[in-house]
């Protein structure tokens, strides 16, 4: 009888959630259970994070404007937390799955994200967030379709996959962990993993004469990577939710928590070719592959694997450039991308950031603007909704680079709603970077060498820019981007460098309006799970 009652106040919460973020729009129901279990992708067993019993796990279908009901089940004897990589939130940061943001999931507990992709469509992925727990699993794929009445530029493919690569430890996650936690770097990964298996275990199975749509994502933890298919060439169609120039490539570049969707033709004599993935800009190139399977094959894979670029900077960032929005397809709505003529906006701000590694009390750590992030005791979201204090302090990072050496604090920078900000990510380092931030879109309107000045202004792409939400900095160099702060909330900004991120190399930008409406922040959700000193408050009455 307990159990019925706890069952219908989730219901009565999920359905009062809907009615506010659009109860006249579809809603999907996802039940999951997490658990830990043996996995062999590199040909050893180690404990990997199962999600109903899949390894990677499984992929989330949507259409545009969908409500997604996520109910999760902790079977982890540890907190665990599930984030959702460039699905925006809209209003509704208290779903976003960082520690920032929202209450890990304690050990044999559940909890229903409620989340609606408004106004998007794309391919993106989800991961485990919290510790270090995205070295074990945890991640799959999510694809958000157009609706019906929208016109997309491509006519529909045959098929439609989606395709996970990402580089791997043999190593258990928890030792991972350990060595940063001790404070030394991690080792160099032991190899590279395609839809969670190791070489030639993954197969793709086409028509010949037919087109399919592949979605590539980067869920790995630091390498940047180049996707190829021997004898194909590769049409990119979309980036992140934005229709791009369809553009013919023999091999891309993913950076690490990129995604792309291209069309390939199957129009190669019927036998099985190779998929090829290596990591781009390292020493030692790790190198992995799948199959690309015709149905009506007359022989196996043969040959060698096709080449890639491997340390060549001037071919990633010229390929880069060379992606650009198409201004004339439809987005999640009817209009052109192009209707929104980002170029023409007067920036109110401009903000610079620079990635530095360093020590601090003896222990290798990563910052931003100097600031290395450490967590605090409280989700800071719940801690600026409930007002309570010493939580968080806003303006605790700077917003341009101070010199200063690098200390320690629960960074956190406030900006504007409705501002439009220039964001310029500076490398000085000899490593490639990849960051995200959550919660947007941005265009990324100029990326090049050296020191970034205010007349690189004049390298800018104002006109078809690529909008996304993850953007590489090529070593010792800069990349700018423009964002329109519009959606109200507490976001996560990081490096997706995995070690990075978890040694300090992020922060929150607070996007504050002091209206206090629901046009512009829903409230805080009814099922919301309430930790550190907001445990024992009260969300909203069921």
């Amino acid at each position: 009888m307990a159990q019925n009652g706890g069952i219908m106040l989730l219901l009565c919460a999920t359905f009062s959630v809907l009615a506010m973020v659009g109860a006249e729009d579809p809603y999907r129901f996802f039940e999951w259970n997490v658990t830990y279990g043996d996995i062999y992708p590199l040909g050893v067993r180690q404990q990997g994070i199962l999600i109903n019993g899949q390894f990677p796990g499984p992929d989330i279908y949507s259409v545009t404007n969908d409500n997604l009901i996520i109910n999760v089940h902790n079977s982890l004897p540890e907190p665990f937390l599930i984030s959702w990589n460039g699905v925006q939130q809209r209003r509704n940061s208290f779903e976003d799955g960082v520690y920032g943001t929202t209450c890990p999931i304690p050990p044999g507990k559940n909890f229903t994200y409620i989340l609606q992709v408004k106004d998007q469509i794309g391919s993106f992925f989800y991961f485990p967030s919290l510790a270090f727990h995205k070295a074990a699993g945890g991640f799959g794929g999510i694809r958000i379709l157009s609706r019906p009445r929208i016109p997309v530029p491509f006519p529909d493919p045959a098929g439609d996959y989606t395709i996970l690569i990402g580089d791997w430890y043999t190593h258990n996650h928890n030792t991972l962990k350990a060595i940063l936690d001790r404070g030394r770097r991690l080792p160099f990964p032991d190899g590279i993993l395609i839809n969670g298996r190791g070489a030639n275990a993954a197969s793709f199975t086409v028509e010949r004469g037919k087109t399919y749509r592949l979605r590539i994502s980067n869920v790995g933890l630091q390498n940047s990577l180049n996707f190829r298919i021997q004898g194909h060439k590769m049409t990119l169609v979309e980036v992140e939710g934005t229709h791009t120039l369809q553009t013919s490539y023999s091999s891309l570049d993913v950076h690490v928590g990129q995604s792309y969707s291209v069309l390939v033709t199957a129009d190669q004599a019927a036998k099985d070719y190779y998929i090829a993935v290596s990591s781009r800009f390292t020493e030692k190139v790790l190198t992995s592959s799948a199959v690309l399977h015709y149905s009506n094959s007359v022989s196996p894979v043969s040959g060698p694997l096709p080449g890639g670029p491997t340390t060549q900077i001037d071919y990633s960032l010229n390929q880069a450039r060379s992606i650009r929005t198409n201004l004339t397809a439809s987005g999640p709505r009817p209009n052109p991308q192009g209707s929104y003529h980002y170029g023409l906006i007067n920036i109110t701000r401009t903000i610079k950031l620079g990635n530095t590694a360093g020590q601090v009390n003896g222990k290798q750590r990563y910052a931003v603007n100097s600031v290395s992030f450490i967590p605090a005791d409280t989700p800071l979201k719940l801690a600026d909704y409930f007002k309570i204090g010493g939580v968080f302090r806003i303006g605790s990072i700077p917003d341009q680079p101070s010199g200063k050496k690098m200390y320690l604090d629960t960074s956190v920078m406030g900006a504007d709603f409705r501002a439009f900000v220039e964001i310029v990510f500076e490398n000085r380092e000899s490593i490639i970077q990849s960051w995200h931030l959550d919660g947007y879109s941005f265009w990324v309107v100029g990326m090049n060498g050296g020191v970034w000045t205010p007349a690189s202004r004049n390298q800018y792409n104002l006109r078809d820019a690529v909008s996304r939400c993850t953007t590489q900095v090529y070593p010792k160099s800069w990349t700018a981007v423009y964002i329109a702060l519009d959606n109200v909330g507490m976001w996560n900004l990081r490096t997706e460098f995995w070690a990075r991120q978890y040694l300090g190399q992020q922060f929150y930008l607070r996007v504050y309006s002091p209206v206090g409406s629901i046009r512009d922040e829903y409230p805080i959700p009814k099922n919301a799970l309430l930790c550190g000193r907001a445990a024992g408050r009260t969300t909203r009455s069921l």
